[in-house]
């Protein structure tokens, strides 16, 4: 997660942030939608998705929790979503390359489609909230996201970091149709929080790393 500020270099930047050095192009997705899942607000939420929707609309979300919409994206590849899948990406990769190689897989993609179909493999937005799914390393730069730019920063506090918070919202009893419902949601996902800030800021305070950050002018 980057600060809305102007990045200098950008080079730099990209290649930290998506992973450039990885694979290319990245394929990324909204912010704001992966904090909604994974800081458990979707838990809070009193209404279901049809109250969003267009008065012209056709009924298309009609009994669906907003969760479920979300899910539906990702399975349906309109938008990704991270983690995608209940298993390592790396090791899935290993499989899939070991399966074609010995003849027992078409390509890499019936592979993954036929897995999905049994079962064996699952999108991880359809249980989100099992610890394999969960976002395990937060990498910060130069932006102050607990206590200033996240938005619902008590979710962040209890579900992200399992430290003290002053939620007060009560779980909405909308449960939804694709996305697993925990009775006890866990609590503090992340093993580790690093910042790169030139600053000290309400996110360092609550980081287990602190690394030095240029400045606009360096």
């Amino acid at each position: 997660y980057v600060g809305q500020e102007e990045v200098r270099p950008q080079t730099g930047w990209l290649t930290w942030a998506i992973a450039l050095d990885w694979s290319r192009p990245p394929r990324t997705m909204i912010g704001t939608r992966y904090w909604y899942m994974h800081t458990d607000q979707w838990r809070y939420d009193g209404y279901s998705a049809d109250a969003l929707a267009s008065p012209l609309a056709e009924g298309h979300l009609s009994g669906m929790h907003t969760a479920d919409t979300i899910a539906l994206s990702a399975r349906l590849g309109w938008m990704p979503f991270y983690p995608q899948f209940n298993t390592n990406p790396l090791d899935l990769a290993d499989t899939v390359t070991a399966a074609v190689d010995a003849g027992e897989a078409k390509d890499a993609g019936s592979y993954v489609a036929d897995e999905l179909t049994s079962g064996r493999l699952k999108f991880s937005i359809e249980d989100l909230d099992a610890p394999e799914n969960w976002p395990r390393v937060l990498a910060l730069w130069r932006s102050n996201l607990l206590g200033s730019s996240a938005k619902g920063n008590e979710y962040f506090l209890k579900y992200l970091l399992g430290s003290h918070s002053n939620l007060m919202a009560e779980e909405g009893e909308i449960r939804p149709n694709d996305v697993n419902w925990l009775e006890q949601a866990p609590e503090g996902k992340l093993d580790l929080l690093f910042s790169a800030d030139f600053r000290m800021t309400s996110t360092t305070l609550l980081s287990d790393i602190v690394l030095p950050a240029a400045t606009w002018y360096e």
